[in-house]
Formats: structure tokens, C-alpha cells, sequence
């Protein structure tokens, strides 16, 4: 028995001097969602990124691809995202990212009356990188497509399958601030230079299929011949293309879009009576706003506006621009 006890006495004093001689603590990993990276200047940034409400597919494809680059970022950023329904409620989410600490925002302020908040932020010394939407205060820095040149290659691509003369229906968005009315004098500016003789009838709608569809069925009832629609936006197009078929009529010959659905995509083959185009409007044009704001934080020289070209996609070259894996 006294033998065992002095073996087990020596085996425990081998084990102490193994430990002790053992500098490694053990390394423990923190949860998957509290790590932090640090970037090669050991400094993270905090950026926030707000968008409106998920209402249309291209919107929820924004915040989609905006999350995407701030997780891609995570060796530089710290992130919050937000959602808002109308101006009042982006206001308050601006005022919840400052109180946290935000050193840039990337916003997409597509609610009018935005201009106030957002200069009370840039005047606080925060980056505010815009995603598309122009607004009215000096310092901020936009990411864009181009809005006006959609509207210019809406009026040649319709003027092309019609001619000069005819009926065309603008489907125009006044509640889209900057983007419907760029798109809209970019269309009128070039018809009246390429063919003045074509007749336009305006219409307010919204950038939806369900208003699209609606709306296209009362125009179609009070407009008994139409040679072509100018419309903005791809789920409008959607819709509109619904009520077209609904109502058989065939005297459309061509339908404008932009945003780049692959839904949309997907329709342009199947109707060889109209037209069917898209100017390509990716949502994923926002990661690059988000590598801009990160770009300035590092203090790196960035364009005060990037205006990124415009694509038409229509039945001969759609099938360049399928992807199975866009959200939109």
C-alpha cells in the first residue's frame, strides 16, 4: 500500500511540472457572432446602413447585397442595418446610429424630406455615402446608376420598335424623388430630339406590379390604341404586361423596364407580339456605396459621385443576365 501511495505521489508531481512548464493558455473561441476581426490597422469602424422597408423586390435585393459587403467587411466594420417605412422613421434611425457611434452611414433615403437629417449628420463631422437617391446637401457621397440615361435608352429602344410617330404611355413615379424624374426627362429630352411627332400621356403609378396592374387596366380602358408604354421600373412592367394580356389587347409593340428582375428576365422571350426590355439597374450597384464608405473611413481618395453605366436587356441578349442566385 505505502508502495502504490509514493507512485501515485511521484505521478502527480510529473504531471504539476508538465503543467507548469506549459506557457500556452488554452485559447477560447468566442461565439460565431461576437468575434470581431481587426482590419491591418488594427482599427474597426462602426457604419450603419439604412434602406427603405422590403415593399418591392429591387429594395429587399438592396439590403440584401448592402449586408452582404458589410459581412465581407468584417476585417474593417462594425455594422447595423435598418429598415424604415417613411421619412420620419429613417430620421429616428439616424439619431439611433449616432447615439452608437456611427463614423459613416450608407443610406438610401428614397422618402422626400430626408435633406434636414442628413445634413444634421454630415454637419456632425459622419460620412454619408448615398445609395442612388440625390439629394440637396453638400458633402454627401452618392453611388448611383445612371437615372437619366435609363430614361435616354428607354426613348431610342421604343422609338427603334415603333418609329417616329405613335402613342406612347409614361408610366411615370412622382413619389421616387430624383429617380423617376431624372428617368422621365431623360425619355422626353430625347424623344424631342429623335421623334418630336410621337404623342405622350403621362400617368402616376408606383413601383409595384399590384400598382402596375391596376393602373395599366384603367389606361388601357381609356386609352383605346397605344403604340408603346415607358415604364420605370421592372415589377411595374410585370404588372402592366398582366393587364395587357388581360384586357387582349395587341396594338402594344413595345414595354420599357429597369432593375434588373430576373422574373422579368425570364418574360422576355415568351411574348414575341411586344417588345419586352429592361435597363439593367442592378441592386448590387450598393456594394459598392458600402466599399466607399469603408474607403473613406481608411482615408483613401474616393469619387464624390460614381455613376455606374446603364445595360438594356431584352429577349436577344437576356440570358446574359440570368442569375440563379440574385435574391431579386
Amino acid at each position: 500500500m505505502k508502495r502504490f501511495l509514493s507512485l501515485l505521489l511521484v505521478a502527480l508531481m510529473l504531471l504539476s511540472i508538465v503543467a507548469c512548464g506549459n506557457t500556452d493558455e488554452p485559447k477560447v473561441e468566442a461565439p460565431e457572432d461576437d468575434k470581431q476581426e481587426v482590419n491591418e490597422t488594427g482599427e474597426v469602424y462602426k457604419v450603419g446602413i439604412l434602406a427603405p422597408a422590403v415593399t418591392h423586390g429591387w429594395v429587399a435585393a438592396v439590403a440584401y447585397h448592402a449586408e452582404a459587403e458589410a459581412k465581407a467587411q468584417s476585417d474593417a466594420i462594425e455594422y447595423k442595418i435598418y429598415t424604415s417605412n417613411d421619412a420620419a422613421e429613417m430620421t429616428s434611425q439616424l439619431d439611433d446610429l449616432m447615439t452608437w457611434g456611427a463614423q459613416a452611414i450608407v443610406a438610401f433615403p428614397q422618402w422626400e424630406g430626408m435633406e434636414v437629417p442628413i445634413k444634421e449628420v454630415v454637419d456632425q463631422g459622419v460620412v454619408v455615402v448615398n445609395f442612388d437617391i440625390e439629394i440637396d446637401v453638400d458633402g454627401v457621397y452618392r453611388v448611383t446608376g445612371d437615372n437619366e440615361e435609363m430614361g435616354v435608352r428607354g426613348a431610342e429602344y421604343i422609338v427603334d420598335k415603333i418609329g417616329t410617330e405613335g402613342k406612347v404611355v409614361i408610366l411615370d413615379v412622382p413619389t421616387s424623388g430624383s429617380v423617376g424624374r431624372l428617368r422621365k426627362q431623360g425619355f422626353l429630352d430625347t424623344l424631342a430630339k429623335i421623334a418630336p411627332d410621337i404623342e405622350t400621356v403621362e400617368y402616376a403609378t408606383q413601383f409595384t406590379r399590384e400598382d402596375g396592374l391596376k393602373d395599366m387596366a384603367d389606361i388601357l380602358v381609356s386609352n383605346d390604341h397605344i403604340d408603346a408604354v415607358f415604364s420605370m421600373d421592372d415589377e411595374t412592367s410585370i404588372g402592366a404586361l398582366q393587364a395587357i394580356a388581360e384586357a387582349n389587347r395587341t396594338d402594344i409593340k413595345a414595354i420599357t423596364g429597369g432593375g434588373g428582375s430576373q422574373e422579368y428576365f425570364n418574360m422576355m422571350p415568351d411574348n414575341e407580339d411586344i417588345w419586352i426590355s429592361s435597363a439593367l439597374y442592378s441592386p448590387a450597384m450598393v456594394k459598392d456605396a458600402v466599399k466607399a464608405a469603408v474607403a473613406i473611413l481608411k482615408g483613401e481618395s474616393v469619387d464624390e459621385v460614381k455613376v455606374i453605366p446603364t445595360n438594356i436587356v431584352d429577349r436577344d441578349n437576356y440570358k446574359d443576365y440570368l442569375d440563379a442566385n440574385s435574391p431579386y
